[in-house]
């Protein structure tokens, strides 16, 4: 199996046999420099890719093969015998299972998953941009230096995106939190009538799907819209909001601040009905106010239960494309600042998607992906590690 595998399959891949165009873990290097008009540098650096992970699964098995040859050899010295065919297949059925079943998975882990990280990995450190299409080739690390030094037309406006996605993280998230922590809070007081109808009220953010709320409110704060029309009549103010870089940042927080709430509500709510009431009896027993038992019960018992989805909203706002470019397409616009490529509500993700796909810098779209999925794992990493489900894991 492993002469197979290793023969036939991964060594002439690697060589550029069978490749549609590269030339194996040469193409990665050469990027199809001089080759046909036809040839594409992408597609020979994925081949490239593949072949160096057929290679790497070669050498795993020759290491496994060696190791249980040496094994059976020392087994031998011994006097142990060697299994038999039979023997072997029963091991085989019954201690390999596990293997058998899960091998499935990890390949379409290693195609689906590994492939295009590596691959986007590798084109951060190519000239792969609107002049370079067809073929590129390597050039280190000046991607990352373009958007370290704010240097041309794609640069010039990352250290602006990357403040703006922080502040708007940081604001949308915690004010969705704050948001949906309160509301369960009140749903959930003894002296609150009808709660089943406030709960449905709270959930409905959640249950409408948010594509709709954001244009709908997209188009109620437009130039021609209702709010901004009733604005103009009862206060004589043009409120443009979409034509103003404050304003259409404080409506993206408030909007997503109303939109998040729900599902926070839902997770405490949870919380909040599952905590002993003789917890608040001893509190009031000890002379508690209503706001000392919130903050020394409450909240701390709620955080500990779902420190980890909270963690996941701050990493979900990061990457929220959606609000940004439905509700005002990363507006409004200033050049002068920002270049011609992102606005001033732009966000690193949709800075991406149009650094990638509107205007052709695949390079350093990916350079910020990269840069993005480290700062998202750091913090991740810093926020997960003192939780209960990290230490149990």
């Amino acid at each position: 199996m492993e002469v197979f595998f290793s023969y036939l399959i991964a060594i002439p891949y690697a060589l550029g046999y069978g490749n549609y165009q590269g030339e194996g873990v040469y193409g990665l290097i050469s990027l199809a420099e001089g080759g046909g008009r036809l040839d594409r540098s992408i597609m020979f650096m994925i081949e490239g890719i593949i072949a160096i992970i057929l290679l790497i699964f070669a050498i795993f098995i020759f290491i496994s093969s060696f190791k249980d040859v040496n094994k059976v050899e020392k087994e031998k010295i011994k006097g142990i015998r060697p299994r038999n065919w039979f023997e072997s297949k029963e091991v085989l059925t019954s201690d390999g299972f596990p293997y058998l079943v899960s091998s499935p998975g990890y390949l379409l882990t290693i195609f689906i998953v590994l492939i295009p990280i590596i691959t986007a990995i590798l084109i951060s450190f190519t000239n792969l941009d609107p002049n370079h299409q067809s073929k590129f080739n390597w050039i280190g690390i000046e991607n990352y230096k373009v958007l370290f030094l704010g240097r041309g037309v794609a640069g010039q406006a990352f250290w602006h995106i990357l403040l703006w996605t922080i502040i708007w993280t940081l604001g949308a998230t915690t004010l969705a939190i704050l948001i949906g922590f309160i509301l369960a809070l009140l749903a959930n007081q003894e002296r609150i009538k009808a709660k089943p109808i406030f709960r449905t009220i709270y959930l409905l953010p959640w249950a409408v799907p948010a594509f709709i709320t954001i244009m709908f409110f997209s188009l109620m704060v437009g130039r021609q819209g209702p709010i901004t029309e009733l604005f103009k009549n009862l206060f004589n103010v043009t409120l443009d909001v979409k034509s103003n870089p404050t304003l259409t940042r404080i409506s993206l927080i408030l909007l997503q601040g109303w939109l998040g709430s729900s599902y926070i509500f839902l997770l405490s709510t949870g919380v909040l009905q599952g905590i002993p009431k003789d917890l608040y009896e001893s509190a009031d027993i000890d002379g508690a106010t209503g706001f000392q038992k919130t903050w020394r019960i409450t909240v701390p018992l709620v955080l500990f239960q779902t420190a980890p989805l909270l963690i996941s909203q701050y990493t979900f706002n990061f990457n929220n494309f959606s609000i940004i470019y439905l509700f005002n397409g990363g507006g409004p616009f200033n050049p002068s600042k920002y270049g011609n490529l992102a606005g001033s509500s732009d966000i690193l993700i949709s800075y991406i998607y149009k650094l990638t796909m509107e205007s052709n810098y695949q390079a350093l779209g990916a350079a910020i992906s990269i840069l993005i999925s480290l700062v998202l794992m750091f913090f991740a990493y810093i926020g997960f590690k003192n939780t209960k489900a990290f230490k149990e894991s």
